[in-house]
């Protein structure tokens, strides 16, 4: 299945201004990599692969070790500087190995129009494509500018974790149509029931 036919329910993009944010991000409200397909997805949806690039070689195996990956990076990211807990250690070791493997070689080619576009030299392997997260990983959480920025949803029960690149570093909310109007709806419901009392 080329990634450029994903249809609806395989849908997955969340941007949180990083790709390996944008993984922490498929666990909410359900896990979201439950089949090959939905990962296919995601890895084209995020731009790990340049569009159109056919990922039929992913396997159930691939489902794992990406989730994998997405736990250490949540461990990583969500911690507040333990550095000491084992835990911490065995996922930033996990990381850094996952870093340490070769990325997908990418070339340029000519397009229909012509122009030059991207495509793989070959099909990517799946510690190829984990690479490329783990290597984004590292360059936020060591980026004391861009780490000061990961800001987790305000949103009752919601746990995504994005970027602030907004103006004053206030964004509250993953998504203000989403977590931002449920916060003023219930504000709202609670200013006109202290009305009514």
């Amino acid at each position: 299945m080329a990634l450029g036919s994903a249809t609806p329910p395989y849908e997955l993009r969340f941007d949180a201004g990083r790709i390996c944010l944008d993984l922490l991000a498929t666990t909410h409200p359900a896990e979201r990599l439950d089949t090959v397909p939905a990962l296919r997805a995601w890895i084209g949806g995020c731009g790990l692969v340049p569009h159109g690039t056919a990922l039929d070689h992913a396997e159930a195996s691939w489902l794992v070790e990406f989730r994998e990956l997405r736990g250490h990076v949540g461990r990583l990211v969500r911690s507040a500087h333990s550095v000491d807990a084992p835990s911490y250690e065995r996922a930033l070791g996990r990381v850094n190995a996952a870093a340490r493997v070769a990325p997908p070689a990418v070339c340029a080619v000519c397009g229909a129009d012509g122009g030059l576009v991207r495509e793989l030299a070959g099909p990517p392997g799946c510690a190829a494509l984990l690479a490329l997260v783990a290597r984004d990983a590292v360059e936020l959480l060591t980026d004391p500018v861009a780490r000061a920025a990961v800001r987790e949803c305000e949103g009752d029960t919601c746990p995504l974790v994005y970027l602030d690149t907004s103006r004053g570093r206030r964004r509250r909310w993953c998504s203000s149509e989403v977590c931002g109007n449920r916060e003023r709806v219930a504000r709202h419901r609670r200013r006109a029931a202290l009305t009514r009392a």
